[in-house]
């Protein structure tokens, strides 16, 4: 993995997201450049001092954008725009669940997402999920030509990415190409749902699922019988889950394959592995609405697919890269085994050879992510 910040794990992981999701290393090094010394003293440290270094940039490129667009300019315009976006949202990532100011950030980020939207991608737009009373927001895009039936992917965040992150990463064009719409959705724990809702994860994934199937199933360019899920990261678990209970989903992804969740906050607790995130232990509590770390610790024994992916009965793949240093890739093998009932399953490890070897395969996120994108393809086009 490119490691523009040396020993600093997690600061590096956002240049590796950044630079494989569109942004540019001109842009990224005067983003990076000022808070190198702030980097060596550790991930926690600093991280507000990140998130002004990169929004300096992104601020120039809105000012860039407002003057292209202004001039008539929309393709320029709104590269700027989601450019601009895409670094904002990299930076928040960063920032401390407890930060005041972390929620005008998000919404600063996706006001300029939507306006590249306006400008450059008028099949992506603004929805809104109906899930128990309130809504989950998401982006859909739209590949169905002329509104004709066509197959869709939920695709679900981790623990720490939203809805921006999934659609910058280009992954929701590269279905698109393949004439498979995107539903990405900030499920309870991750992005809007948790920031401007409250919305905190719950174990029982399928009951997003259903509320995601119910609405795809309302929209008249879906296709009823081909609609999968994806989810990266802690994805991993909310995807597979989904799937062993949801039985109208045709297809399931693991893109990371975190079979024992639970298991991997003990090894946490002893300094294994790798955090994804600055404050890592609030940033946890935060998602799951835990009181307090003891406590999240019995709870996330849960957080467990021993006895679940045996009821996947889809095809089923697992994506893991070998050198993941956040979730061991036995796991990947436990979820591969376990997954019998499944008519195709397949475990897709990454190596270092061939890049993606990292957490989802950030170090080589396209490579990853055509793999994926061809494999739902080809999984929707064998139904009859």
């Amino acid at each position: 993995m490119f490691e523009y910040f040396p020993g600093n794990y997690v600061w590096n992981l956002g240049v590796v997201a950044s630079l494989n999701s569109g942004g540019l290393i001109d842009e990224v090094d005067r983003a990076c450049r000022p808070i190198r010394e702030a980097a060596a003293q550790g991930s926690d440290v600093g991280v507000r001092q990140f998130m002004a270094a990169w929004r300096k940039v992104a601020d120039q490129l809105r000012e860039q954008a407002e003057a292209e667009e202004a001039a008539g300019h929309r393709r320029s315009a709104g590269q700027k725009y989601l450019r601009a976006a895409m670094y904002v949202s990299q930076a928040e990532r960063m920032q401390s669940a407890k930060d005041p100011s972390r929620n005008d950030e998000y919404r600063h980020c996706m006001e300029m997402l939507e306006h590249s939207f306006r400008l450059l991608d008028p099949a992506t737009s603004r929805v809104a999920v109906p899930y128990e009373g309130t809504t989950l927001p998401a982006y859909f895009t739209d590949a169905s030509p002329g509104g004709a039936p066509t197959p869709v992917l939920i695709l679900w965040n981790g623990l720490d990415s939203t809805k921006e992150h999934m659609y910058t990463s280009g992954f929701p064009a590269e279905m698109a190409a393949r004439g498979v719409s995107t539903l990405m959705v900030d499920c309870p724990g991750s992005g809007e749902a948790l920031r401007l809702q409250g919305l905190t994860a719950r174990i029982d994934t399928e009951a997003w699922a259903a509320a995601c199937v119910d609405y795809l199933l309302t929209r008249p360019e879906t296709d009823p019988s081909k609609i999968g899920l994806a989810g990266w990261s802690l994805g991993g678990y909310f995807a597979p889950r989904a799937a062993a209970f949801e039985k109208r989903l045709a297809l399931a992804v693991a893109w990371g394959a975190n079979h024992d969740w639970g298991a991997v906050q003990k090894r946490r607790l002893q300094r294994e592995g790798e955090n994804p995130v600055p404050h890592y232990w609030d940033h946890v509590l935060w998602v799951w609405g835990q009181p307090d770390v003891e406590t999240f610790i019995d709870f996330a024994e849960a957080v467990n697919l021993d006895g679940v992916v045996e009821k996947i009965t889809v095809p089923f793949l697992i994506a893991h890269g070998e050198n993941d240093r956040q979730i061991p890739l036995a796991y990947a093998h436990r979820s591969y085994e376990q997954a019998t009932a499944s008519p195709r399953r397949e475990l897709r490890v990454f190596s270092a050879e061939e890049g993606a070897t990292e957490h989802i395969g950030l170090d080589h996120l396209p490579h990853v992510g055509a793999f994926i994108a061809d494999w739902v393809a080809d999984r929707f086009g064998e139904i009859a």
